[in-house]
This record gives structure tokens, C-alpha cells and sequence, in this order.
């Protein structure tokens, strides 16, 4: 269904991902045997009510959480099994994070707050300073470089967030509902970027509830009860073949 990587394995692939929550004698089984591959430069949106692992999910894929059991493998690295701090190093090099609420730095400027994962990185100055700028110029907010956070429209906080996961060149941008915050007209302009954004070479993972959100990806991974209930094409990329109608049976 999906192009694999240069190397044959799919950027994401995971295999009986579970993740299992004790609260007291009870335990919550939030995952229960997740199956899921992602390839480069696939958009894909994970979706589900509430309670469903959708959040579990995201948190496991941007190494925020490490699964119970299952595995996990990143651009070919199984980081299921990698502890703390080697998931903090996968975290840094290879997903840039969108979240609903922006997360910005109120007292830095734009360019300071894009700018910030290259410093975690070690990256020397100008080199920051250039690629910050770079990526405040591809979500077209360049000339709000020296703009704080409260000087600037939630649509345009939302830009810098982008600008700020992809400033390392990560391999996944992994968007946890980030129109959330937003009026319809906003989103709207938001997703627009988005879609600039994969159509430049990038992997997203969109995690919303949204199906005008969804609507914009080309794949849809809707999860019930912390299982896969349906992964579909929901609009093919330009040049592929269009999917064949539903069979019906008589």
C-alpha cells in the first residue's frame, strides 16, 4: 500500500505494540497489540474517541513513553528497547513536535524559539541562526523573526511551532492536534502549510479528532479500544493510481 524507505524497511514499523497502565490492582490496557507501518514521506492521520490510544500512540511514536511490550523501529533503529536517554538523543535528531498548545517561550522571539532545538544539539551559532531563519522563511513568518509570542496571532504561534520542528530536518513531524486552538478560517491556513510541508519531502503524523483535519492526509489509521480498527487511503497521492471502488456484495 505505502512506498518503503531507500533501505527497504518502512520509516515506522511497528509490530504488537502494547502499553499496559497499573493503577492499583486494576490495570488499563491502552495498546493492546498495535500492527503499524509508516513509509517516508507518507501523511498520515491517526484517529479515534477519546480513550481509544490514539495519545498512548503518539507518545510511544515520538519516544515520549516506551512501550510494554511490542517493538518499535525508527529509521531502523528499534527504539523500543532504547532507555531515557537514548530516547531523548532520538527525540532530538529525529521528530519535530507540533502541539495543540504551541509550547513556545513567552519572553523569546520567534527566531530564538526556533532556534532552541539546535542548541540542545550543540550547533554552533550562525549555523542555528541560518537554518532558523530558513525555516521561519518556509512557513512563510520571516518577517516576525524578532516577534514575541504575545505579539503574534495564535495562527502565527503555530507557524513557529512548525518552524521549530523542522529546524533539525527531523524524519517525522509528529502533529498532536494542532488546530485545536484555532477558528476555522486559521486552521484552515494552518493545514494549507501542512500540506506544503509534505509536499517538500516530509513525513507527518497528524493525531486529531478533526475529519476535516484528517481530511488532508492521504492515509487514515482510525484506533478503537487501543487496537487498529481501520487503516485506509483516504486520497492518493498525485501520480498514483486511484484505488478501486468498493466491492459489493449481492
Amino acid at each position: 500500500m505505502s512506498p518503503e524507505s531507500v533501505n527497504g524497511r518502512p520509516l515506522i514499523q511497528v509490530r504488537g505494540l502494547t502499553k499496559i497502565y497499573r493503577m492499583g490492582s486494576e490495570e488499563i490496557h491502552a495498546l493492546d497489540g498495535v500492527d503499524l507501518d509508516i513509509a517516508r514521506n507518507e501523511y498520515v492521520a491517526i484517529m479515534g474517541p477519546s480513550g481509544s490510544g490514539k495519545s498512548t500512540l503518539m507518545n510511544l511514536l515520538g519516544c515520549l513513553d516506551s512501550p510494554s511490550s511490542g517493538e518499535y523501529w525508527l529509521n531502523d533503529r528499534q527504539v523500543s528497547r532504547l532507555d531515557d536517554d537514548e530516547l531523548a538523543h532520538v527525540r532530538n535528531r529525529e521528530i519535530g513536535f507540533v502541539f495543540q498548545t504551541f509550547n513556545l517561550l513567552p519572553r523569546a522571539t520567534a527566531l530564538h524559539n526556533v532556534e532552541l532545538p539546535l542548541v540542545y544539539a550543540g550547533a554552533p551559532s550562525e549555523e542555528r541562526l541560518e537554518r532558523a531563519r530558513a525555516a521561519l522563511r518556509a512557513v512563510d513568518l520571516e518577517d516576525r523573526a524578532s516577534h514575541k509570542p504575545n505579539e503574534l496571532s495564535g495562527g502565527q504561534r503555530q507557524r513557529v511551532a512548525i518552524a521549530r520542528a523542522l529546524v533539525t530536518d527531523p524524519s517525522i513531524i509528529l502533529a498532536d492536534e494542532p488546530t485545536g486552538n484555532l477558528d476555522s478560517k486559521t486552521s484552515a491556513e494552518l493545514m494549507s502549510v501542512f500540506d506544503q510541508i509534505h509536499a517538500g519531502g516530509n513525513t507527518i503524523i497528524l493525531v486529531t479528532h478533526e475529519a476535516d483535519i484528517a481530511a488532508h492526509a492521504r492515509r487514515e489509521v482510525f484506533l478503537l479500544d487501543g487496537k487498529v480498527e481501520r487503516d485506509e487511503v483516504i486520497r492518493p497521492a498525485p501520480g498514483d493510481a486511484a484505488p478501486p471502488p468498493p466491492r459489493v456484495l449481492l
